[in-house]
């Protein structure tokens, strides 16, 4: 922590930025194709069609949202080496994605166990 903290104020929001791309990764992509795809269901009725947007939603969103990540993380080791740090590669990038898909596994765990349980809600109880 110590040693994020030596990179500054802009450092820190980078490593910020980039937590914030990688939940977006995680749980917002997800979320929000299957959201778009119930959608598409509902409209249409075609169970393939709803698939296919979002199949191609969700690569369209991975292929734009990893890029950015890795030009953060690399605008990230540009700051620390103009501040004299040794630049630690995609380190920075590597943390951010295990700290927020471990963030993400603990919300659907509470969402799936404590929220929703495993039974889908509509169904009727016997």
């Amino acid at each position: 922590m110590l040693n994020l903290l030596r990179a500054g104020a802009s450092g820190v929001i980078l490593v910020l930025l980039m937590l914030g791309g990688g939940l977006l990764l995680w749980i917002g992509v997800p979320m929000g194709w299957l959201w778009v795809g119930g959608r598409v269901e509902g409209a249409t009725g075609s169970i393939g069609l709803a698939l296919l947007a979002m199949l191609v939603g969700v690569g369209a969103s991975i292929a734009l949202i990893v890029p950015a990540l890795a030009w953060l993380n690399l605008k990230h080791g540009d700051l620390r080496e103009a501040r004299g740090l040794e630049s630690h590669g995609r380190v920075a990038l590597e943390g951010v994605m295990t700290v927020s898909a471990v963030i993400a596994v603990i919300a659907f765990v509470v969402w799936f166990f404590v929220l929703e349980g495993p039974g889908p809600s509509l169904a009727p109880r016997q």
